[in-house]
């Protein structure tokens, strides 16, 4: 092997172990949704509420705007879903809406934030 053919080699290699890191996230995230959210929130375009809303084209959404009975303290907190508002949100939901409905502890670990936000970034398009 030469070493144009070792670096083509090197790349390819990190970019498959990127890739499979990505999908483990998913993957993972998807877990943690199926065993923590699930029993209160469905996921497809016009599911319907649950305890929780329908979380289907979450990301870019005005937190309170979609068609659901939220807390007056989720309707007026500002929020727009992105990224770091929900990695926020997930940690602490108390901390982040005081006075939210969501009675949900949090997930206290960046990682399964992070696949979490992977999971749902797919899963809600």
């Amino acid at each position: 092997m030469n070493a144009t053919q070792a670096g083509v080699l090197t790349v390819a290699i990190v970019f498959a172990a990127g890739s499979a890191l990505a999908e483990g996230g998913e993957a993972r995230g998807e877990r943690l949704f199926n065993q923590q959210c699930k029993a209160c929130h469905t996921l497809d375009k016009g599911g319907h509420n649950l305890v929780g809303p329908n979380l289907h084209g979450l990301f870019g959404r005005r937190a309170g705007s979609a068609e659901y009975q939220y807390s007056d303290a989720m309707k007026k907190s500002g929020i727009v879903w992105d990224e770091a508002t929900l990695a926020d949100y997930l940690k602490d939901p108390k901390a982040k809406v005081p006075n939210t409905k969501m009675t949900y502890i949090g997930l206290r670990q960046e990682q399964q934030q992070q696949d979490m936000i992977a999971f749902l970034k797919k899963a809600t398009r």
